[in-house]
């Protein structure tokens, strides 16, 4: 099968292909695994951090990619609820141990055994791929191939994000960046929070505009004073700045919740303006996200079929890998990337 492969950790500003085109052998499923004929693949900020070595060291060689489409086409022998010809998804979370409290409690994202699809496995920038059974999503009709990709993380780790706010409705939110994540956020803060204020932050003008579109109440740059405090912010940016900001924009009790694997060490000498009166005293506070767990995918793919929320995508050949990649590290950017392999 074709596959793209990240052979080495590299910078893409000295490497614009990162990821190498080759011919693999077909993968064949385990027991308890599927296996996955891929139609389409979302590109998601991680892969850069995979790339750029920002996350936990991959294992190498290993095909990127975590936001999968496709169909079943054979089953190991344990497989009891897919058959070959479902449409499934498959996410971030490729597998954990099962065992310990995190995984039998539903916090499976923080098991110390969690593999990351993409990263610890291979992943769908490939004509297949083999999944476990308990990580293999079916999708709702409604959606194409290319609309359910970024469902998968974008999607699924965003609606993980507003839960970890703890907003109420009524309540004023930020989302600071506005990429693939952030235009499907709000769409779920505008059906589950009617009443709430959405303020977006972003470096570009035109995501600003795009965020309007979409129904924000305010937006402007990360540095913008905005018009009244807010009870969180979700932060979906690979910069300090922007946590710095954020604070500073929180009302007394508001929480700052950072989705994102990695901050850049380029600018971490802005929390040298890190004020504590100004920025954390009156009990602010900040939560990370880490992964993903299986029910926020299921939890979320049902909420994202009801709305329903409709991702615009901008869509690339497999082979085109490192130009989205590229694209998307220059933050030329609207909606979500996705590689068609079909």
């Amino acid at each position: 099968m074709k596959a793209m492969i990240l052979k080495s950790i590299t910078a893409i500003e000295l490497n614009s292909e990162p990821l190498v085109m080759a011919e693999v052998h077909d993968p064949v499923p385990l027991d308890n695994e599927v296996l996955v004929k891929v139609s389409v693949c979302g590109v998601c900020h991680t892969e850069l951090d995979e790339i750029e070595g920002r996350t936990p060291p991959p294992r190498l060689p290993v095909i990127p990619g975590h936001q999968v489409i496709g169909r079943v086409v054979s089953t190991g022998k344990n497989v009891k609820g897919l058959k070959s010809g479902d449409r499934v998804g498959v996410a971030w979370i490729w597998s954990s141990c099962g065992k310990c409290r995190y995984c039998l409690t539903g916090y499976e994202n923080l098991c110390a055994e969690f593999k990351a699809t993409g990263r610890d496995a291979n992943g769908g920038y490939s004509e297949y791929m083999t999944v476990p059974e308990v990580s293999a999503y079916k999708i709702p009709e409604i959606f194409t191939d290319s609309q359910a990709a970024p469902l998968l993380c974008a999607g699924a780790v965003g609606y993980r994000s507003v839960r970890l706010t703890g907003l109420r409705n009524g309540q004023n939110i930020g989302l600071t960046g506005f990429g693939a994540s952030g235009h499907i956020v709000l769409q779920i803060l505008k059906y589950k929070y009617p009443d709430s204020g959405i303020f977006v932050f972003a470096r570009s003008e035109n995501e600003r505009a795009f965020a309007m579109e979409l129904g924000a109440h305010w937006a402007g740059d990360t540095s913008d004073n905005i018009p009244e405090h807010l009870d969180a912010v979700i932060d979906t940016t690979p910069v300090w700045k922007a946590v710095v900001e954020a604070l500073k924009n929180l009302k007394p009790g508001g929480r700052l919740v950072i989705n994102a694997i990695r901050k850049e060490e380029v600018d971490k000498d802005y929390l040298l303006k890190l004020n504590y009166s100004e920025h954390l005293w009156m009990e602010k506070e900040i939560k990370s996200v880490a992964n993903v767990t299986r029910d926020d995918v299921r939890e979320f793919l049902g909420i994202a079929s009801e709305i329903p929320i409709i991702p615009e995508v901008q869509e690339y050949k497999l082979e085109e890998a490192n130009i989205a990649l590229t694209e998307l590290k220059n933050r030329k950017i609207r909606g979500a990337k996705v590689l068609v392999i079909r």
